[in-house]
């Protein structure tokens, strides 16, 4: 354990005007109140506050912070209370100890409800000082490192809540070391043979093709001196669980993996990192779709660089990070560099980001949230990735999306262990086939002989691979009940229609909607996955729009739940027909959006607010807006034979104004309503046929407001 006088020399050499006679005052205090306390490895307890306050050191923090790790376990593991810790060491550091402590208290991986109050506790915590959380996360830091001296049963809960919440949040914080290194140290724990398997591969290659790092290095330093350009260059073999986590999300063995290195180029200015750019391009063939410049478009949480990944000296291939050394101290420090200091002033950087707006992206829906599963769904995505990576008993790892069923997870491996699932096993305990993964969790299913997938399966699966096979298994085994439940809602619909059912109607169906044959179009029919009415809309067009009872208005698409509203976007009118995808905005319920619609390239980030809806089948009445652009001459009765032309096809003009005027032509907007899309086209084909329109076209505009 290092003395007072070690600790004071460690902050002295970046902040030369410490209160040195407060952070020994706080170091003798701590190690009274915890004295005779042991951890679990045997060594003095207060062994542990003091290595928190030396890895805090190493981002040059402020005093306060020092010395709220020497005490943050002192209020809740001794006779210590806030009221002596404030007399003692003043406001600002009994705050920060009390709000380390909450923080020690909360059960992050806890049942769904509980878990979510504690989530709004941490992010209170946060938002109240940041230096909180660097507390915390340097604590669990040094609990991973130790983490050999507790129970088994024990290290896997730590290592599973590091991997799930303090790892992504180290990250989100923009202290991608920290990341790294209690995602490693997780790893380690939750799959020790797939790490030892990536370090022996390494130590293989490292014998076959000598040292990569150091020769790579001296290639980019000698380019740098024929540039005249003046950097510092490092190399390092990346950690074993981002290689296995790429080697899982790529489907790749660890020989086919080629960028398992990762150098940095360190210079002076912006200018620079450009033109260091330019000649490793010039040197090495740039990997297509590999080059990201976080320089002119910072991270959100105020990274800012130049990657690219090269192939290098036998075709390997190498990430190469280019930066100024700001920019290196910002993505060394993250958050952590507002507190930081450099010989004894806080160091102003002017690339870190301001921590409250950084807590405001985290904690704007916090009052919003209706409920436990709301405001989860909305933080957790501010945090993590969209996947989790859960493993098999063997140590395999699957990938699934975020929100997937141990259901998912068996037929990710294989369908036929899906279609047999009874029950499935998460680290050990039996859990319901509705059970939610999280990441670094372990999954045994257990199946049984004769077992087939249940019709209810269909609701607790999450991903596209398990609905198919658990919809492909229940067709088969009701085959012949639905090809005789499929027949007859077939032989009504044609007849509805006027029409006779033939074997060869159905086979000339089957053929036109890519189906094996007519059996299998019955099977569908009986199933409802296709409706008997698009079969006959298949084989006679013109029956398509008979009427069968006319669409709700208020509600004329699939996929909502009762209670939520639902209106078209502004921005781009869909209308039954177009293809469309819901998205949830708070205050205004589910706004459907055309598939095309440039608005939803900016919600690609947001896949929790997307809702999948399709259009009622039926009729629907004449209410959907949309909007038009008409070119026409400037002639007498031109304008009011357009409006003749809509009305005779049963559209309703609901807004008409000029947007140009000219000696020649108008440009007119014209907002109508029609049915449908069919109805739209037609319209439009009418327009356009006509001699005094040059013009007709749909407008739709992303800027308008949805």
């Amino acid at each position: 354990m290092i003395t007072p006088d070690d600790l004071v020399a460690l902050i002295r050499n970046y902040n030369p005007t410490c209160d040195e006679a407060l952070i020994r005052r706080a170091w003798n205090y701590g190690a009274a109140m915890h004295d005779g306390q042991l951890r679990h490895s045997g060594a003095p307890y207060f062994t542990h506050p003091v290595a928190v306050a030396s890895l805090l050191t190493e981002m040059r923090l402020d005093d306060a912070t020092i010395i709220t790790a020497l005490l943050h376990d002192t209020i809740e593991d001794t006779k210590s209370t806030y009221a002596e810790v404030e007399t003692l060491f003043g406001h600002e550091v009994a705050e920060l100890v009390d709000g380390v402590t909450k923080l020690t208290n909360l059960q992050l991986s806890s049942s769904e409800a509980k878990q979510a109050e504690n989530f709004r506790k941490l992010l209170m915590a946060m938002s109240r000082d940041l230096r909180v959380i660097l507390v915390k996360l340097a604590d669990r830091l040094h609990n991973m490192r130790t983490i050999k001296s507790m129970r088994p049963d024990k290290q896997a809960q730590k290592a599973r809540e590091t991997m799930e919440i303090y790892a992504p949040l180290a990250g989100r914080m923009g202290m991608q070391w920290m990341r790294e290194e209690l995602e490693d140290l997780a790893f380690k724990v939750l799959n020790p043979e797939a790490r030892n398997s990536i370090l022996r591969r390494f130590i293989t290659l490292q014998r076959e093709s000598g040292d990569v790092i150091s020769r790579i290095t001296a290639d980019m330093r000698l380019e740098l001196d024929k540039a005249g350009l003046d950097g510092t260059v490092y190399g390092r073999a990346k950690k074993p669980y981002s290689i296995w986590r790429k080697m899982q999300e790529k489907n790749l063995t660890f020989s086919r993996l080629s960028d398992i290195y990762g150098f940095r180029v360190i210079v002076d200015d912006v200018a620079q990192c450009y033109a260091v750019l330019g000649q490793i391009h010039q040197r090495w063939r740039a990997v297509p779709g590999r080059f990201k410049d976080y320089i002119s478009q910072p991270k959100n949480n105020g990274y800012r660089s130049i990657h690219t990944t090269v192939s290098g000296r036998d075709g390997k291939r190498v990430e190469v990070q280019i930066r100024t050394r700001e920019m290196h101290e910002v993505a060394e420090a993250g958050v952590a560099a507002h507190w930081a200091y450099r010989d004894g002033t806080r160091a102003a950087n002017p690339f870190a980001v301001d921590p409250a707006k950084w807590v405001a992206t985290l904690t704007e829906r916090l009052d919003s949230a209706e409920d436990h599963d709301e405001f989860l769904e909305h933080v957790k995505l501010e945090m993590y990735s969209d996947q989790v990576f859960c493993f098999t008993p063997k140590g395999d790892v699957i990938q699934l999306p975020r929100g997937a069923t141990p259901l998912d997870f068996a037929y990710a491996i294989h369908t036929r262990i899906g279609n047999a699932t009874v029950s499935a096993k998460v680290d050990g305990l039996r859990v319901p086939l509705w059970t939610r993964l999280r990441n670094g969790q372990s999954v045994e299913i257990i199946t049984a002989e004769g077992q087939r997938p249940q019709a209810s399966w269909i609701e607790l699966v999450h991903t596209g691979r398990a609905k198919s096979a658990i919809r492909r298994s229940l067709r088969e085994e009701d085959r012949e009940r639905f090809i005789r439940l499929g027949r007859e809602l077939s032989r009504v619909s044609f007849e509805g229609m006027g029409r006779r059912l033939t074997d060869k109607a159905l086979t000339t169906a089957a053929r036109a909607l890519a189906l094996k044959d007519a059996d299998d179009l019955l099977a569908r029919i009986g199933s409802a996955e296709i409706s008997a009415r698009a079969v006959v809309a298949q084989l006679y067009p013109e029956l398509a729009t008979l009427p069968e009872g006319e669409v709700d208005a208020e509600r004329p698409v699939v996929g909502l739940e009762p209670d939520q509203r639902f209106r078209r976007a502004n921005c781009c009118q869909p209308v039954p027909g177009e293809r469309i995808v819901g998205i949830t905005y708070r205050g205004k319920g589910v706004l459907a959006h055309a598939i095309d619609c440039e608005v939803l390239a900016s919600l690609e980030s947001q896949p929790d607010r997307w809702i999948d809806l399709h259009w009622l089948d039926g009729k629907h009445p004449p209410v959907h807006a949309v909007s038009l652009q008409l070119t026409i001459p400037n002639s007498a009765g031109v304008l009011g034979r357009v409006c003749t032309l809509i009305g005779e096809n049963q559209a309703n003009i609901s807004d008409l104004h000029f947007l140009d005027r000219k000696p020649d032509y108008f440009r007119i907007f014209v907002e109508l309503d029609v049915s449908d899309a069919q109805h739209l086209h037609r319209i439009l084909t009418i327009l356009s046929a006509e001699n005094d329109i040059a013009e007709a076209i749909r407008v739709r505009d992303p800027k308008r407001q949805p």
